[in-house]
């Protein structure tokens, strides 16, 4: 051990390298405080040829590597295990923004630039780069791509896998492939791209990305609307997708249960309809138009539904502020999650045309095995992602509740099984669901996972724990 560190120390320098126990704490923990470990050390290389020479080193004392980017996992993807065995590389220093080209549509970045930075980047560019998260002050690059996130925008723009042209990558060996291009058309072989993205760092450090830029959206047009429950949701995705194509940019639905919950905690959020609804979706098209055009356009699709009956009320943002305050609802909701204690999470994905069936049936599933419970419903109805979470029933003992929270997400999970749907959809695997794998996977797709994990990390050295089940691992 005392050799590892002294040569990791030689290649980043000492200050790089942290091994006291109060240096090392914010990298050990996750952020939700739900996953805690240890490691030798956490280091902190930054440039590519850093993490390579890092890998180098770990490579040949045969000491695991977690990589971290900004600790956000919502999985706790990049929180090492309790053993004290693994190094923590975290590549927040990798944070320079490469290159910008405004022909080309694309920006350039380093694995540990925060999300955020792009963005600004991207604007002061007279550009739009497109992914939006509720951490994206604290997220980086490598960590969304590591996750293959998503975001509110997936409808109209997709999720970091489309968003990306190509990658940097340090293998487990050391050595860097470098596949930085801006090609949009290239079948010269295998998509070594696609395999990183959504990896979870198990296949590679991702330590650069080449991302698409898109034109600035100069008008936006939001709306509130109320619904009776998630096939009107459905149906007015229908509706609203016909009349206005691909301004449609984001379509977010809640259940009123939710919405009670978010107005209960959150002291800034305020309903904009005339009374609770029992389910409502926040709209929003993006367009090159000027806004009141664009405004006249939902409003136009929006009068149909209602007329139709399909739509109760709605509330239309007349400016930016009302906008925002419709954003802010929902943006409370984890927040109010948080708030209310503990609740057992689901992260999945369906086919759309499933959504109303899996929603109507888990309900009452899981109110048959927990009467009481409270299922808080919400997500990305416009591309098949719902986040499907049960609060303990009024009064339930936190330790009566978590002793069922297994049985329940098994009859979750099980429901999107029955619609060939995803148990994770944004937030990855990590540790958490890792053990669920082997269930949920065919034992062909798992082989095959598991022959490239052998191919590109035969000792297993890179982020052990996470995504494979180790019984599946040779």
């Amino acid at each position: 051990m005392a050799d590892l560190i002294a040569e990791l120390a030689g290649a980043l320098g000492e200050a790089n390298v942290l091994v006291s126990e109060q240096d090392q704490a914010p990298f050990l923990t996750d952020w939700l405080g739900k996953y805690r470990g240890a490691a030798r050390a956490v280091i902190r290389p930054g440039s590519a040829d850093d993490v390579a020479a890092a890998m180098r080193i770990c490579a040949r004392h045969g000491a695991p590597v977690v990589p971290q980017g900004g600790n956000t996992s919502m999985s706790g993807g990049a929180t090492p295990d309790s053993s004290g065995t693994a190094i923590v590389l975290s590549l927040a220093r990798l944070n320079r923004i490469r290159d910008i080209d405004t022909v080309s549509n694309t920006i350039t970045v380093d694995a540990g630039v925060v999300l955020a930075k792009v963005q600004q980047a991207a604007q002061a560019a007279g550009h739009f780069f497109p992914l939006s998260l509720g951490a994206e002050g604290s997220c980086t690059i490598g960590g969304n791509l590591a996750a293959n996130a998503g975001g509110v925008a997936v409808l109209r723009y997709g999720t970091m896998r489309e968003l990306t042209l190509g990658l940097e990558v340090v293998l487990a060996d050391g050595r860097i492939w470098d596949g930085l291009t801006a090609l949009r058309k290239d079948n010269t072989g295998y998509a070594l791209r696609d395999l990183f993205i959504g990896s979870e760092g198990t296949l590679g450090i991702i330590t650069g990305a080449v991302l698409k830029l898109f034109a600035r959206p100069h008008a936006r047009a939001s709306a509130f609307v109320a619904v009776e429950n998630t096939a009107a949701a459905l149906s007015l995705l229908a509706a609203v997708r016909d009349r206005c194509g691909d301004r449609l940019t984001a379509f977010e639905f809640m259940t009123g249960e939710c919405l009670s919950l978010i107005l209960r905690h959150i002291g800034d959020a305020r309903l904009p309809l005339s009374a609770m609804p029992q389910a409502a979706v926040l709209i929003e098209l993006s367009d090159q138009d000027d806004e009141p055009a664009l405004r006249e356009r939902l409003e136009a699709a929006l009068a149909e539904s209602i007329e139709s009956g399909l739509v109760p009320d709605a509330a239309i943002a007349q400016d930016g502020t009302q906008a925002k305050a419709f954003w802010r609802i929902r943006e409370g909701v984890s927040e109010a999650l948080v708030r209310e204690g503990k609740a057992a999470k689901h992260d999945v994905s369906m086919p759309v045309s499933a959504m109303a069936d899996f929603v109507a049936a888990a309900d009452i599933a899981v109110r048959t095995v927990a009467p009481g419970v409270r299922p808080i419903v919400f997500g990305h109805l416009g591309d098949g992602n719902l986040h499907y979470n049960l609060l303990p029933a009024e009064g339930q003992a936190p330790e009566a509740f978590a002793a069922l929270a297994p049985e329940l997400t098994r009859i979750v999970h099980d429901e999107i099984g029955r619609r060939r749907g995803s148990i994770s959809a944004e937030h990855g695997i990590g540790q958490l669901r890792v053990s669920e794998m082997p269930l949920r996977k065919a034992p062909l797709e798992l082989e095959l996972m598991h022959q490239l994990k052998h191919l590109l990390d035969p000792a297993g050295l890179l982020n052990p724990g996470k995504l494979l089940p180790a019984a599946t691992r040779n």
